[in-house]
C-alpha cells in the first residue's frame, strides 16, 4: 500500500516513516527541512520516495498524496516559541498549509489523513484531566493555528467526506528528538546539558507539569487512527500521568547517572500550566494505551543519544 507522511524528515514523521517501511508499506516523505532532517530516515530504502518542498506550494502536495491510500499531515511551525516570534508564519504553515493538504487529499481521492494536533489547545481555563469536550483556550498563534486546523480536517470530513481524524499529542520525546534550537524539548535539552557537564536551565519554578508522551505510542497511534476509517473527530494521545519539570531534571540525571544541578530562568509568556491527558477516547475507539512509562522512556532516549553526535549550540 502507498502512503505518504507530509513532514516525514522531522522527529515523530521520521519515526512514523519508519514503522510503515517495517510494515511493508511504499512510503513518501515529504519534508521542506528546516527543521527535519535526511539524518532522521533511512535514506536508499527501495520503499522510500523523498521530496523537498513545503506545504505552501500546493501543487508540490498534489504530487505527493497522488495514488496514495493514507497521508499522515505532521508538517507544522510545531513549537510555541517560534509562534510568538514570527505568528504569520504560523498561520501561513499551520492553516493555509493545512488547507493544501486536505484539498490536495480531496482531489487525490485519499482514503484517510490523521492529523497532528496539539494539546496546547486547552490552554489554562480548563481543569485537568483534558477531555476533548472541554472547551479550547488558544494562549498563542501556535495553538490557535493547530486548532484552526482540526476544523478544517472536520471541515473536509464532513462536508467533503474526506475521512480524517485529529490526534492531539501531549508532550512528545525519545529517540531523534531535536535538541537544539527552538523547535527543541525539555527533555532533549536536559540530557544535551548532561552530556555536556552543563547544568540544566529551567523554565520558571519548574512546578509546571508536563504529560510526555512516548515517540513509540505516538507512531502506533497514527497507525491505529489511519486503519479505523469509522472513527473521526479529535482524540487525545497521552498517557494520563503528568510530572513537574523540577522532577523531570530529576529522572534525566539519574538515568544517565549524573548529579542533578539546575537553575532557573524566566518563564515564558503564552504556555499552560499543568497538562494531563484524559485517553479514555483512544483507549476506547482506537484501542490504544501508552505502552513505555517514563523512566523507561528515558533510558530508551538516553542510549539512543549516547549514539550520536552532539551539535553544540543551543
Amino acid at each position: 500500500m502507498a502512503v505518504a507522511v507530509i513532514g516525514g524528515a522531522g522527529f515523530i514523521g521520521s519515526s512514523i516513516v519508519d514503522k510503515l517501511l517495517a510494515d511493508g508499506m511504499e512510503v513518501t516523505a515529504l519534508d521542506n527541512f528546516s527543521e527535519g532532517s535526511y539524518d532522521n530516515l533511512p535514506m536508499g530504502h527501495p520503499n522510500l520516495e523523498v521530496i523537498r518542498g513545503d506545504i505552501r506550494d500546493f501543487d508540490t502536495v498534489r504530487r505527493v498524496v497522488d495514488n496514495k491510500a493514507w497521508v499522515f499531515h505532521l508538517a507544522a511551525m510545531s513549537r510555541i516559541q517560534p509562534s510568538i516570534t514570527d505568528p504569520l508564519l504560523a498561520v501561513q504553515q499551520n492553516m493555509v498549509g493545512t488547507a493544501n493538504v486536505l484539498e490536495a487529499c480531496r482531489q487525490a481521492n485519499v482514503k484517510r489523513v490523521v492529523y497532528s494536533a496539539s494539546s496546547s489547545a486547552y490552554g489554562r481555563v480548563n481543569v485537568p484531566p483534558l477531555k476533548e469536550s472541554m472547551p479550547t483556550d488558544c494562549l498563542n498563534m501556535y495553538s490557535l493555528s493547530k486548532k484552526t486546523g482540526e476544523e478544517i480536517c472536520k471541515l473536509y470530513n464532513d462536508f467533503y467526506d474526506v475521512p480524517t481524524v485529529s490526534l492531539r499529542y501531549f508532550n512528545v520525546y525519545g529517540p531523534k528528538h531535536q535538541e537544539s534550537g527552538d523547535y527543541a524539548t525539555v527533555i532533549a535539552i536536559f540530557m544535551k546539558q548532561l552530556r555536556l557537564g552543563q547544568t540544566m536551565t529551567i523554565v520558571g519554578d519548574g512546578e509546571q507539569r508536563r504529560d510526555f508522551t512516548f515517540v513509540s505510542d505516538v507512531v502506533e497511534a497514527n497507525v491505529m487512527a489511519a486503519m479505523n476509517r469509522d472513527v473521526s473527530g479529535t482524540i487525545n494521545i497521552g498517557t494520563g500521568y503528568n510530572h513537574s519539570i523540577n522532577q523531570i531534571a530529576q529522572a534525566c540525571a539519574d538515568v544517565m547517572g549524573e548529579d542533578c544541578k539546575t537553575k532557573n530562568i524566566q518563564p515564558r509568556p503564552a504556555e499552560a500550566i499543568v497538562t494531563l491527558a484524559d485517553n479514555s477516547k483512544a483507549r476506547e475507539l482506537l484501542g490504544w494505551k501508552p505502552n513505555v512509562m517514563l523512566e523507561d522512556g528515558l533510558k530508551i532516549t538516553y542510549e539512543f543519544q549516547k549514539l550520536s553526535p552532539i551539535i553544540v549550540g543551543m
